[in-house]
C-alpha cells in the first residue's frame, strides 16, 4: 500500500468515527422521545406499542434484504446513504399526520429504512478495519458518545421547542449525518470466486453455534426492547421531565465507551470466551430488571440505567464480534443483519405488543419482574452452550 493510499484510508476512517457519532446521536433522539411524542398527540400506550412493534416486524425482512444487497454490491456505504435518505423522507411525512392508521402505515416505511442502519454501520466498520491494527470498539464508542451527548442536549431543546416539533430537530440532525457520508470508506471485502461461494442461508444454518446464539439472543433482547420502548414513559409517569429522560439516555450510553475499550483490549477471538462473557452479561440483565421493578422515583431509574453500558453495551460488542467470528467475511453484512434481528426484529415485535399490554394492565413493576424471568431463561441457555463448548477443546 502506498503512502498516499494509507493517508486516504486514515482520512476515511476518521470520517467513519464522526459519522457514527451523528448516526447514533440522531437516532437516539427518536428512540428517547418518540413514545412521548405519540403520547402527546393522544395515542394510548397499547397504540404506541403497536406502532413500535410494527417496525421490528418490518425489520425481519428489511435487515436481510439490505444485508444481501450490501454483500452483493460490496458497497455498504451506498446502502447506508439509501437507508438514511429513506429514513429522512419517511420521518418528515409521518410527523405531518395525526391519523393513527396513516401513522402506523408510514412508520412501517420508516422502519424499513431505519432498522438496518446499525447493522450496516457495524459491517462498514468491520470491513474497513479488516487486516489493520484498528479495533471495532474504537469506532463503535463514537456511536455511544453521540447517543449520550446528543440525547442529553435534545431534552432541554425539546422542552423549549415542544415535542410537536421533534421532527425539526431530527430532520436537521439527519441532514448533518448524511453530509458525513461523504468520505466514508466503501466497505468492500475480498470475496471468494463466484463458483466457490455458498448460498447465504446455507452459510448461516451451517454454523450451529451462530444459529443457537441468535435464538437465545431473543430471550435477552425482548426485555431490553421492552425497557427501551417504555422507560421514557415510566420516567414521565413517575414525574420525570424531558431533561431527566435525556440524562437517563446520557448515563446509559456514555459509560459504554470504557466498556468497548476494555473489550477491545481483553476480548479474545474465542467462541468459548465470548459465550462465557454472554453468560455473565445475561446475569447482569436479570439484576437490572429486578432493580427496575422496585424503583421508588424517576431518579432511581437514572442510576439503574448506568447498568445499560455493561449489559447492552457488553452484549452488543460480544454479539457483534461473535457473529463476525463465526460468519465468513464475504457474508458479513448478512450475518450482522441476522444478528440485528434478535434486537430489532422478533424481540421488538414481542416487546411492542406484549410490553404495551403489560404496562397498561399489569403495571411497570410487574412488567420488569416478567422481564427478569425471561432473562433467566437466556442465562440458562447461554450457560448450557458454554458448558458444552468447554467439553470440546478443539473448537475456538
Amino acid at each position: 500500500m502506498t503512502e498516499q493510499s494509507i493517508e486516504g484510508n486514515n482520512k476515511s476512517l476518521a470520517v467513519l468515527k464522526r459519522f457514527n457519532f451523528f448516526l447514533y446521536g440522531t437516532i437516539a433522539i427518536l428512540t428517547s422521545f418518540f413514545p412521548l411524542y405519540f403520547q402527546e398527540i393522544g395515542l394510548s400506550k397499547i397504540e404506541i406499542g403497536m406502532i413500535m412493534a410494527g417496525g421490528p416486524f418490518i425489520s425481519i425482512f428489511a435487515n436481510p434484504f439490505w444485508g444481501y444487497w450490501s454483500d452483493r454490491t460490496q458497497n455498504v456505504k451506498r446502502i447506508l446513504i439509501l437507508l438514511l435518505i429513506g429514513n429522512l423522507i419517511a420521518t418528515v411525512i409521518v410527523f405531518q399526520t395525526r391519523s393513527y392508521v396513516l401513522i402506523f402505515a408510514l412508520m412501517l416505511i420508516f422502519f424499513f429504512f431505519n432498522s438496518p442502519t446499525f447493522s450496516q454501520s457495524n459491517s462498514l466498520i468491520l470491513n474497513a478495519i479488516e487486516n489493520t491494527k484498528h479495533k471495532f470498539g474504537a469506532f463503535r464508542l463514537w456511536g455511544s458518545l453521540g447517543w449520550a451527548i446528543i440525547a442529553v442536549l435534545a431534552g432541554p431543546v425539546l422542552s423549549w421547542m415542544g415535542l410537536l416539533n421533534l421532527w425539526v430537530l431530527y430532520g436537521a440532525m439527519m441532514v448533518v449525518t448524511l453530509l458525513f457520508t461523504i468520505g466514508l470508506p466503501r466497505g468492500r471485502v475480498t470475496t471468494k470466486p463466484k463458483g466457490e461461494r455458498q448460498s447465504y442461508w446455507k452459510v448461516m444454518i451451517s454454523s450451529k453455534v451462530f444459529f443457537v446464539f441468535v435464538i437465545l439472543g431473543v430471550l435477552i433482547s425482548v426485555p431490553n426492547s421492552i425497557n427501551q420502548t417504555f422507560v421514557s414513559l415510566y420516567i414521565s409517569n413517575l414525574g420525570g421531565s424531558n431533561e431527566l429522560i435525556g440524562w437517563s439516555v446520557f448515563l446509559s450510553a456514555v459509560f459504554e465507551i470504557p466498556v468497548f475499550l476494555l473489550f477491545d483490549r481483553f476480548l479474545k477471538k474465542s467462541t468459548k470466551m465470548m459465550l462465557g462473557c454472554l453468560v455473565l452479561i445475561s446475569i447482569l440483565f436479570v439484576i437490572r430488571w429486578l432493580l427496575m421493578s422496585v424503583v421508588g422515583g424517576p431518579i432511581h431509574i437514572i442510576f439503574i440505567q448506568i447498568l445499560h453500558c455493561i449489559t447492552f453495551g457488553g452484549y452488543y460488542y460480544v454479539g457483534t464480534s461473535l457473529s463476525a467470528h463465526l460468519i465468513p467475511g464475504e457474508y458479513r453484512a448478512t450475518g450482522q443483519a441476522i444478528y440485528a434481528l434478535t434486537w430489532g426484529g422478533i424481540s421488538g415485535i414481542v416487546a411492542g405488543l406484549f410490553g404495551g399490554w403489560m404496562f397498561d394492565n399489569l403495571g411497570p413493576q410487574m412488567m420488569y419482574q416478567i422481564c427478569a424471568a425471561i432473562s433467566v431463561a437466556g442465562v440458562i441457555g447461554f450457560l448450557f452452550m458454554w458448558l458444552r463448548m468447554r467439553k470440546q477443546p478443539q473448537l475456538t
